[in-house]
């Protein structure tokens, strides 16, 4: 069989980013253009700001991907843009432009989910294994998912309230950390002991709960002002994180022994977290299961993600017509 080569966009948030994906597993070339130092000034993403700024840099970051792949317009086979779930004036942007690309070239067009994205961005670093256990943990998703082929997602497991990626926005703020959040919880949990009690996470079965714990922080900070005391940020931080981070290797560790995983993968944002990865290595090597997670530069939204889940949809044919439109719902989980 020929190489399949897809053009694939990616405008769900604030970075805009284009690039081409061979066969689903390899990235030609990739532009990922972010507008993180301009909404760090507003303390999270202004959708309105984030949806022109994705007009403004569009073209150009295809004119660059053209410029700079070695693949010519004639190769690609396909247009592949994330049409959900995401912010919808984002997504407007991507999905009409990549209508726009496969008018124009005569190319088919194919939708994918963006948490779709974030799980096969695992094919970029290292094939997919079936069947496997997916953790997906991103800002607005917090998963256990378990997978026996290509686009077949059994999930086990969901938060109840809050994603762990939220929940590490929200105490980044209360502990008057800039935009991005979670990085930067992270950067003073690294420097931190487990000195305050946040309390214990009480969930039945494969469920999370992130609420409680984001609750005890703000009530901790604010007690502490109350009486004058100053917070150890670098030990609230790692007190949070670990529990945090304790509760999806517990769940996963449950997961794995009743459904006698071998396979295990980690997708979405939160997977470029460092704390996580090292203890899911250590819970791979305890249960003797096979591990992988996407390259750091795959973690974080990006359109070689959107190119790899597509790969499957492209051999299944499962395109479709310019009737696509956006939608801010999640409709893979």
């Amino acid at each position: 069989m020929n190489d399949i080569y897809i053009l694939a966009i990616e405008t769900s948030c604030d970075e805009t980013s284009i690039a081409i994906v061979k066969n689903g597993s390899k990235c030609i070339y990739m532009n990922v253009l972010s507008q993180m130092d301009l909404h760090a000034n507003f303390g999270g993403v202004v959708p309105e700001i984030a949806s022109r700024k994705h007009t403004e840099n569009i073209t150009m970051v295809l004119e660059d991907v053209l410029n700079n792949s070695p693949i010519s317009i004639s190769d690609i086979s396909a247009i592949a843009v994330t049409y959900s779930p995401g912010l919808m004036g984002s997504l407007l942007v991507g999905v009409e432009f990549a209508k726009t690309l496969a008018f124009l070239w005569d190319k088919p067009l194919i939708a994918v989910n963006h948490m779709a994205g974030h799980i096969y961005a695992n094919n970029l670093t290292s094939n997919l294994k079936f069947p496997l256990l997916a953790i997906v943990v991103s800002g607005g998703h917090t998963n256990l998912i378990i997978m026996k082929k290509d686009y077949d997602f059994n999930v086990i497991g969901s938060t109840l309230d809050d994603a762990i990626g939220e929940a590490y926005d929200k105490v980044a703020r209360v502990l008057g950390l800039k935009y991005p959040g979670g990085p930067n919880v992270e950067k003073l949990a690294k420097n931190g002991q487990v000195n305050y009690n946040l309390g214990t996470i009480k969930v039945d079965g494969y469920n999370l709960s992130y609420s409680g714990l984001k609750s005890s922080v703000i009530n901790l900070v604010h007690n502490e002002k109350q009486r004058k005391k100053t917070v150890n940020k670098n030990d609230l931080a790692c007190s949070f994180q670990t529990i945090a981070i304790n509760q999806i290797i517990q769940k996963a560790q449950k997961a794995i022994t009743n459904y006698n995983i071998k396979n295990l993968i980690v997708a979405g944002g939160v997977s470029a977290n460092r704390y996580l990865r090292q203890e899911v290595e250590q819970l791979c090597k305890k249960n003797n299961v096979t591990l992988s997670i996407p390259d750091f530069k795959y973690c974080t939204d990006n359109a070689a993600m959107i190119g790899a889940a597509a790969y499957p949809l492209f051999l299944k044919k499962k395109f479709v017509d310019f009737s696509l439109n956006a939608s801010s719902s999640d409709e893979l989980f």
